[in-house]
């Protein structure tokens, strides 16, 4: 955008106005910042660098296998598995459950409470899938203060994280990264 602004003000402007997820290529409104993503080609490559020596046929078989090997892996894991969320996002979810078994919640209404943390007050609404501290609407997992409100409430808080975060089938995940599997898509 500082390139266009540079170039003609107007059209700047005009895009602005037209709304970025008409025209960027790739456009996410909320904030993903914190998701650490790798380039699938540099992950495929590292794994493959023995048989880049080979023939084609060979190649191609050593690539066949290769991911053969990463299904396998992947099915056998998501046999295993027994959460709805991938293992990175269960374990945020847990970290988050710790903090607040030291706060206390007061309803405001069905789905609006006030969460007091220390001398802190949080507002959580369960509805919105949002708190005061922003860390809910931002993580889409539930935040600490919304923790409690689960907890309150005897509700799972699965059913509260973002659909990205839940397995489609067993075992395959959409944001898995490309430590011993590929990342699926």
């Amino acid at each position: 955008m500082g390139k266009v602004e540079k170039a003609d003000i107007r059209v700047a402007e005009y895009l602005k106005l037209a709304g970025r997820e008409n025209w960027a290529r790739v456009y996410a409104s909320i904030n993903r910042g914190w998701t650490m993503t790798s380039n699938i080609a540099k992950c495929i490559t590292r794994h493959l660098v023995a048989a880049r020596e080979l023939p084609i046929f060979d190649f191609l078989e050593e690539v066949r296998k290769m991911f053969g090997r990463w299904n396998y892996n992947n099915r056998r894991n998501g046999t295993y598995t027994f959460t709805t969320l991938s293992k990175k996002f269960q374990k945020m979810l847990s970290t988050n459950e710790i903090p607040c078994l030291r706060m206390t919640v007061e309803p405001s209404t069905e789905y609006v409470y006030t969460v007091h943390d220390g001398g802190r007050r949080f507002i959580v609404c369960l509805k919105n899938k949002t708190c005061s501290c922003r860390m809910f609407q931002i993580d889409e997992i539930p935040c600490p203060h919304a923790w409690a409100v689960l907890k309150k409430k005897n509700l799972k808080a699965d059913d509260y994280c973002s659909e990205l975060f839940k397995s489609r089938n067993r075992g395959e995940n959409i944001l898995d990264t490309c430590g011993s599997s590929p990342r699926r898509a």
